[in-house]
């Protein structure tokens, strides 16, 4: 017999409580699928330690958290490369570091750049000083004397016109200047031969004895110093002698008579010396 619904109208019999309908699944939380899929991984990977190892038991895993297996593989005896597990791949136990950023590299490549800069210019600039002023290394003033300090060969060095270098020898003596100046600007203008002359035809042992002795008996310096001047109208070659008593020396000692040779870079080289007599023969017409 047909059961009547509600509004009256016949319907389909009552379905039994045993329907076939699946009931409706719970959502699944995606972070509870994956930390459940590596709890599966980290015991495949006990299994396949236990059997590399000789079938030992595993430790069995914390329930509460699922530990990440090690980031080495195992290696096999006999000096085997290691084995990795399946579904696992090779990691560096430690990764490199980040590198810097572009401005500090930017930086860095600057700062090198000026550093190496003031290196070179060092350098540069010492070669120079020391190609200009040839520095004694050391050695005592005569010695350095001696040796032919001041380079004249490759250095402009000297003076260019001969009665300037005559001048420079009664500048040097006369003004109150540090004795080893004096000694290296008087004595470096002559040659070997003329400084062992000089000294000799004026009374001490060596042109670096004189010239500290010469240079205590000026008294005075303003006179002294601008005695000597050029001759007007005095022809010369490649060598000159230039005599103390063409000039009336006052304030201080007369330097006898100096002979000159033209060197390079048209520079004149004192290349000897002889006393002059006591009293001066008459002196030229000079302007």
């Amino acid at each position: 017999m047909a059961e009547q619904r509600d509004d009256g109208k016949p319907g389909s019999d009552i379905e039994p409580a045993g329907s076939n309908t699946p009931a409706p699944q719970p959502p699944v939380d995606p972070a509870e699928l994956e930390q459940f899929r590596q709890f599966q991984q980290f015991q495949d990977y006990l299994r396949f330690t236990q059997s590399q190892q000789g079938n030992q038991p595993a430790p069995p895993p914390n329930a509460g958290m699922v530990q990440a297996p090690p980031v080495q593989p195992v290696a096999q005896q006999g000096g085997q490369p290691p084995v990795i597990p399946p579904g696992y791949q090779l990691v560096p136990a430690e990764r490199g570091r980040r590198g810097l950023p572009r401005w500090a590299k930017w930086l860095g490549r600057k700062v090198i750049a000026w550093v190496l800069a003031i290196v070179i210019l060092g350098v540069a600039g010492t070669w120079l000083y020391n190609h200009f002023f040839p520095s004694d290394k050391g050695e005592d003033t005569s010695t350095f004397v001696e040796h032919g300090g001041g380079k004249y060969h490759t250095n402009q060095t000297l003076p260019t016109d001969p009665f300037q270098a005559v001048r420079a020898i009664y500048d040097s003596i006369g003004k109150p200047d540090a004795e080893k100046s004096k000694i290296d600007r008087v004595c470096l203008s002559m040659s070997e031969q003329a400084q062992a002359q000089f000294a000799r035809d004026l009374g001490y042992a060596d042109c670096a004895t004189a010239v500290p002795a010469l240079s205590a008996q000026v008294k005075d310096m303003n006179t002294y110093i601008y005695a000597v001047h050029n001759i007007s109208g005095m022809p010369y070659g490649d060598t000159v002698t230039i005599h103390s008593c063409w000039f009336d020396i006052q304030g201080g000692p007369r330097l006898g008579s100096f002979a000159l040779t033209k060197v390079e870079m048209g520079q004149w080289l004192i290349t000897g010396h002889t006393p002059e007599p006591t009293a001066c023969p008459p002196q030229p017409t000079t302007r």
